[in-house]
């Protein structure tokens, strides 16, 4: 069970193939959104669920690769 009070704002967000997928800008009701002016998202507020997060240091890690979670992520509605 991740522990979402270790997430942080501005922490990157790692997938398990190594690459960043983008930066947290904050968590609620078991969703990490990314933040909207970073390249990796295309400038875009992206949704993932907490479900997705392995690990937790000074980065958030993924179970996913980059390509799945760029797949799989929402859109901010």
């Amino acid at each position: 069970m991740v522990v979402t009070e270790f997430i942080r704002e501005h922490m990157d967000v790692i997938a398990s193939d190594g690459h960043r997928v983008g930066r947290v800008d904050h968590v609620k009701d078991g969703q990490i959104e990314l933040a909207k002016m970073d390249l990796e998202t295309g400038f875009k507020h992206r949704m993932i669920p907490v479900s997705w997060v392995d690990h937790i240091d000074e980065h958030v890690h993924l179970n996913l690769t980059e390509d799945e979670a760029k797949e799989r992520w929402q859109d901010k509605q």
